[in-house]
């Protein structure tokens, strides 16, 4: 802990050093490291300025982070306040690392909250909420006006999305066929190109920062920003891991029907379903490819992390979603993990080893991060403790699962004729599997039910991740 306070009055004293060039003289009285951010760390700063105490909000770039450099996203977000977004007063950017230990981005600090479980959740942001749905969708039409031929974005990248997915995932070297059945029916869904405009790429509740009573007041994170169709925008928001356990499809908020209503009311063109759901499909697809590509950055050593590591499990409530939005699982059974809980190691097959067992060990230790470690800290060291007791959480339900679900999903693999998830990968990314996607995805979802089960049961119990669902 002394080391870390360490790190951070360093940290305060070179960004001072750093925004003097700009604000005149300051000297640094507060750093805070917010929570979250699996690319990016995050500070807020507080100055003692000629004209006060000044608060900034400085970005930092992890190793290995996803993303735009930091000083081209500076170069958007001041084009997207010109445009009419509403956005955070950039200050200053770098490129250098030697600055402040990293590319950075320092900001205006703007008042409100952005954590998406306080806003949908607590009762003091009930009036944010009514009006977020509409201003969220205006500053969305906003973003798809931001003039893509200003010289300063420049920069932006018109990718193929499918092809940049398939080269994501497939760079890795792993083997998930739901994955490759869902990269196949992108392919063969495909809706009609339209000219590119500037997308958000994140635009989510978490990247939203609100004020209660008066709702958006700026748009935050616009490291993934890109050119391609704004439907892209507008779907991300409705995918079910934006959702943060609300039952509402767009943003947490709202239905999916009002939010399109609210797009067009702003000036947005309408969208026809099947491009909808093909974004949606896209979407729900990239997230999972996302933490794959997160916990890879644990696994390699290059940005080691409980919260990149916890990541890799949720690829499994990606594949449920993508399997609901395919139709082909629509809603989701109790499993044997969830129904027979913990403790499928006794005593017996422990031996010669003494109590406590296993599962009484890691369960002890999970007590313990959220009884009195949790609430005795703050900011990163609260949210890290939190997916710390959640990483424990899922080897206890992975023990007391023993390889009932090893055994099933060789089961289900064998029906369909291959020996392993290899092999049915390596045919569904060939091709030859494509009047198949059916079968297999049927096949293939007890399997992903399983692995849900493990790394969040809760998951099971949430609404589908198909938007238009109604559970007939």
């Amino acid at each position: 802990m002394v080391d870390a306070d360490r790190r951070l009055d360093t940290l305060g004293e070179q960004v001072g050093t750093w925004l003097a060039s700009t604000l005149g003289p300051v000297v640094t009285t507060a750093i805070e490291r917010l929570s979250g951010g699996a690319s990016r760390q995050s500070f807020v700063v507080t100055l003692a300025t000629q004209n006060g105490e000044r608060k900034v909000v400085v970005q930092r770039k992890r190793s290995g982070g996803l993303g735009a450099r930091l000083v081209d996203e500076a170069a958007l977000v001041e084009v997207a306040g010109a445009a009419g977004v509403p956005v955070a007063t950039v200050l200053l950017s770098t490129d250098d690392p030697g600055v402040v230990g990293g590319e950075a981005m320092a900001v205006d600090f703007v008042a409100g909250e952005s954590l998406a479980p306080v806003i949908l959740r607590h009762d003091e942001w009930s009036s944010a909420r009514s009006v977020l749905p509409k201003q969220a969708a205006s500053a969305l039409v906003a973003i798809g006006r931001i003039p893509a031929d200003d010289p300063r974005l420049a920069w932006l990248r018109a990718d193929d999305p499918v092809a940049l997915i398939d080269a994501l995932h497939h760079g890795l070297g792993r083997h998930q066929p739901v994955i490759e059945l869902a990269l196949r029916w992108l392919v063969a869904n495909r809706p009609p190109e339209v000219a590119p405009r500037v997308v958000h790429g994140d635009f989510r509740m978490g990247n939203l920062m609100v004020n209660s009573p008066g709702g958006l007041t700026a748009v935050l994170d616009w490291e993934l920003a890109h050119l391609g169709d704004p439907v892209e925008d507008l779907a991300w928001a409705c995918v079910k891991a934006w959702r943060f356990g609300s039952g509402a499809a767009a943003l947490g908020l709202c239905g999916i029907e009002e939010w399109i209503d609210l797009w067009v009311d702003a000036g947005g063109d309408r969208p026809d379903r099947d491009r909808l759901q093909w974004w949606l499909v896209y979407g729900t697809l990239r997230w999972a490819v996302i933490c794959e590509l997160q916990v890879a950055a644990h696994l390699s050593g290059m940005a080691q992390s409980v919260e990149l590591a916890v990541l890799g499990r949720r690829v499994a409530e990606s594949e449920l979603d993508l399997l609901q939005l395919l139709g082909m699982v629509a809603e989701s059974p109790p499993s044997a993990v969830t129904a027979g809980g913990h403790g499928a190691a006794t005593g017996g097959e422990e031996a010669p080893h003494d109590p406590p067992l296993i599962d009484e060990l890691l369960g002890v230790v999970e007590r313990y991060l959220l009884d009195d470690v949790v609430p005795a800290t703050a900011g990163q060291l609260r949210f890290h403790g939190r997916v710390a007791a959640n990483a424990l959480a899922i080897v206890r339900r992975q023990l007391a699962d023993g390889d009932r679900a090893h055994r099933q999903h060789q089961e289900q693999l064998a029906h369909l004729g291959f020996i392993d998830d290899a092999h049915l990968a390596t045919e569904l990314r060939s091709g030859r599997l494509d009047a198949s996607l059916d079968e297999v995805g049927r096949a293939l979802g007890p399997s992903v039910m399983d692995k849900v089960a493990v790394a969040n049961p809760a998951y099971l119990d949430t609404p589908s991740a198909d938007p238009w669902w109604t559970g007939e």
